[in-house]
């Protein structure tokens, strides 16, 4: 079911969306391919520590985290993924990891990679692992006014140690 303060949220700010359902999928890229939606087009949240202070990386499903270059936008010294264990009781109406990227609403900051940004729309996971909400990406950088940067590469990509959050 799509979190009720999501809905009550959008509906108040006059934000167009709509829900897609689908067959439940517990990884950004099954999502995108349950829903017949592009990986890039479909933006995932992860949830990070940033000196102490727990922060939404939100990024396209194709993509994955710098860490480096998350570090540098946000002047950050110490970056690392937060465990489920660690944040499932931040967001007490959601299903663990399937959190939507609206910080604000849980009183946490929301970094954007900057490709989302070039998508006319996003969808991105409500609550529910059987559930997407679709709305443009002006609307939600309207309601959720995130820090965008370049701080994700394609999974695609070659990776080294430094980009997958080993420093």
């Amino acid at each position: 079911m799509v979190m009720k303060r999501l809905v009550e949220f959008l509906d108040a700010n006059g934000v167009h969306y709509s829900i897609i359902s689908h067959p439940p999928s517990f990884t950004a890229q099954d999502t995108a391919h349950t829903a017949h939606i592009s990986g890039k087009e479909l933006a995932k949240t992860v949830v990070v520590w940033m000196d102490g202070e727990m922060v939404l990386v939100v990024l396209p499903a194709s993509h994955m985290i710098n860490f480096t270059q998350l570090r540098d936008l946000s002047k950050a010294e110490n970056i690392e993924l937060a465990t489920e264990g660690e944040f499932k009781n931040r967001f007490p109406e959601c299903e663990v990891g399937a959190m939507p990227p609206f910080g604000n609403l849980f009183g946490m900051r929301v970094f954007v990679a900057s490709p989302l940004t070039e998508d006319v729309e996003i969808a991105f996971n409500a609550g529910s692992h059987r559930e997407l909400v679709k709305m443009t990406y002006r609307d939600f950088e309207r309601l959720v006014n995130p820090v965008v940067g370049s701080f994700a590469f394609r999974k695609s990509a070659p990776a080294n140690e430094e980009m997958l959050g080993v420093v």
